[in-house]
């Protein structure tokens, strides 16, 4: 039999089957390029920190986008619940279990990481005004930084809280070329509990993003994700760090997507952070004991949650994943240290 066009059905035939052997290819190079989600194991000692037999929680997917990815989980004991950014949608978003995702804050000024203070305020890395703020008791919002010697801030993107109440924020150069008021460098700062000085702890990084102290908070880690690893400074009783002391404490880099980004430490000081192939879990030395792989190209940062902080949060791009632990993280806001 020939169709009127001239081909014939063993013809059709034969490009149908192409067709669908095309499609059964396509559908395996997905398959193949979204690992399965599991808990990867690399060393026994993971075994004292998660069950690797357990499910990967997916608890809310749909975010990000070219301005932006779903960034900064924070636990929010008091309240129960989640918050977290969806950077590229301008809004901040409220993850309750047992609820879901509701929005609450839009717009957000596109914010990055979140972290509490020593007085549980909220305090957000802001993109849109290039300033760390503070939201007050009574809702008002305070500068925490926007500028250093007179020039304006790239575009902060994560922050932590010391016990004694001071807030040190990485700053990497924008996707932006500065103009003559702007600063002309990457930065990593401190700025004292009472907001009265402001200090540059270090400029040798390209792309200095999430930073988390140890649980005695003598060593600060800092990421550099253009570079692919963790770098770690000892702190001085003046609460900046030893510049001196400078050294590489883990390189997540490798062949498969994903750099460091966000980082957080639990209470025996394992380092929880994304790189190569999914999130890593590192002991005190960065040796690696294991790897989630959600099967996404990046994860974007990570924090504790629950009643015993036994939750670990962590957001990729687009989605917002769960995980259990057999280990508390360091809660936040950090409790004060007695002198």
């Amino acid at each position: 039999m020939r169709i009127q066009n001239g081909i014939s059905r063993r013809h059709l035939l034969e490009i149908a089957a192409a067709g669908s052997t095309l499609a059964l290819a396509g559908s395996m190079r997905r398959a193949f390029a979204q690992p399965a989600r599991r808990i990867e194991q690399l060393d026994p000692a993971l075994d004292k920190l998660i069950d690797t037999s357990q499910t990967i929680q997916e608890l809310a997917s749909g975010y990000g986008g070219e301005l932006g990815p779903a960034e900064g989980p924070l636990w929010w004991k008091e309240g129960g619940y989640l918050l977290f950014n969806d950077i590229h949608n301008n809004r901040r978003m409220k993850y309750t279990p047992g609820k879901g995702v509701t929005v609450d804050l839009e717009p957000s000024n596109r914010a990055n990481g979140l972290t509490r203070d020593s007085r549980g305020r909220l305090v957000s890395c802001e993109h849109d005004t290039r300033r760390v703020t503070r939201r007050e008791q009574d809702g008002s919002l305070t500068v925490i930084a926007n500028s250093f010697q007179g020039r304006r801030l790239n575009r902060p993107n994560d922050v932590v809280v010391k016990s004694d109440g001071s807030y040190y924020f990485t700053d990497p150069n924008a996707s932006f070329v500065p103009e003559q008021w702007d600063l002309q460098h990457a930065g990593v700062y401190r700025v004292s509990a009472d907001l009265g000085s402001m200090s540059l702890l270090t400029d040798a990084f390209v792309n200095p993003n999430g930073l988390a102290f140890t649980p005695d908070e003598s060593v600060l880690y800092i990421i550099d994700s253009r570079r692919r690893h963790i770098r770690a400074f000892d702190v001085l009783p003046s609460g900046v760090i030893a510049k001196h002391t400078d050294r590489v404490f883990a390189d997540l880099g490798g062949s498969e997507p994903g750099n460091p980004d966000g980082m957080k430490v639990d209470v025996a000081g394992n380092v929880y952070c994304g790189g190569a192939g999914g999130l890593w879990i590192l002991d005190p030395q960065g040796k690696k004991l294991g790897r989630i792989v959600h099967g996404q190209p990046a994860t974007t940062n990570v924090g504790f949650g629950g009643d015993d902080w036994k939750t670990l949060f962590f957001t990729t791009r687009s989605t917002l994943f769960a995980v259990n632990l057999k280990i508390a993280g360091i809660p936040v806001p950090v409790p004060a240290r007695r002198s």
